[in-house]
């Protein structure tokens, strides 16, 4: 009788790769991309240390080409800014630029947040329409309107006032504060406000000790970027104001004069105007990161 013996293939069957994890491959781009982040964070942040280096050179030593960068430092930039070398004071400017700066940032929080509550939380008819006309303001040319809101400051005597200044910024401001004030609102935990409706809360208590507390990275965030865009805007405040409601980027022009521009004092005026909006952001940096990725994880 025949026995039948099964032989080994020679060759055994190649194993299939293993996949790879998509978390794997994340992870290997994940240095590639922390390097590229750091290049473009670098290339965006050397014009601001330039600025700063160069306003504490001597207008010699700023003027030379190429730049010196070991060059000694001083503080004349500052000094003539500030006016102890010309007659030009800058506390006035950079107190109107703070004034029309904090209260229409206020105001705009004001008119924001029960704005967005209504829009959010408790939605109104045709909520998508509100919106879409918020965001149709943001569509016309600033400079479009300069003409007409000249001729009506003109009529009530507001020009060269800084409360015109502190309506325009608190309008132009609002469209962008309810937008991003509604998708903070929008993360707010509905059964909170139903807790509080339950005890009795009425609308004004939930806004004040729910809304606020619950949003204010949100808040925080929105209140950085309408202080923002109100500090540094200068069209209208070089058309409607003059000597007295005059704001700190007007007077920062005034530096470049018909003599030529002198490098070092511009720098050192931009840096001392700057300062207040990065302090304002380094206090409120962390509120801020948390503000701008509410939303961002489900």
């Amino acid at each position: 009788m025949s026995t039948v013996i099964a032989t080994k293939p020679e060759t055994a069957a190649p194993h299939k790769a293993k996949a790879t994890r998509p978390g794997a491959a994340r992870g290997r781009g994940a240095p590639l991309l922390g390097l590229l982040a750091w290049i473009v964070g670098i290339l965006f942040f050397l014009p601001v240390a330039w600025m700063v280096l160069t306003a504490f050179h001597s207008e010699q030593d700023a003027a030379t080409n190429p730049p010196s960068v070991a060059a000694d430092l001083t503080l004349q930039g500052f000094r003539e800014f500030f006016g102890a070398t010309s007659g030009a004071s800058p506390w006035p400017p950079l107190i109107n630029s703070a004034t029309a700066s904090i209260v229409s940032t206020l105001l705009v929080l004001a008119l924001a947040i029960p704005a967005a509550y209504a829009l959010s939380i408790r939605p109104v008819r045709k909520w998508t329409d509100v919106l879409f006309f918020f965001l149709s303001t943001k569509m016309l040319p600033v400079v479009a309107g300069l003409l007409p809101v000249y001729l009506i400051a003109q009529q009530v005597g507001m020009l060269d006032n800084v409360w015109t200044l502190v309506i325009l910024y608190t309008s132009m401001n609002l469209p962008i504060a309810v937008w991003m004030m509604r998708s903070f609102l929008a993360e707010v935990p509905i059964e909170i406000l139903e807790a509080a409706a339950i005890d009795g809360a009425g609308l004004l208590t939930v806004l004040r000790r729910v809304i606020v507390p619950v949003a204010m990275p949100g808040i925080a965030a929105t209140a950085l970027i309408c202080f923002i865009f109100s500090w540094n805007e200068m069209l209208f405040a070089r058309v409607l104001t003059g000597v007295v409601a005059q704001t700190a980027p007007v007077f920062l022009t005034s530096f470049v004069t018909s003599q030529g521009l002198f490098l070092a004092k511009v720098c050192a005026a931009a840096t001392a105007i700057s300062l207040p909006v990065l302090a304002a952001g380094f206090a409120a940096q962390d509120k801020l990161v948390q503000g701008l990725s509410l939303g961002a994880v489900k």
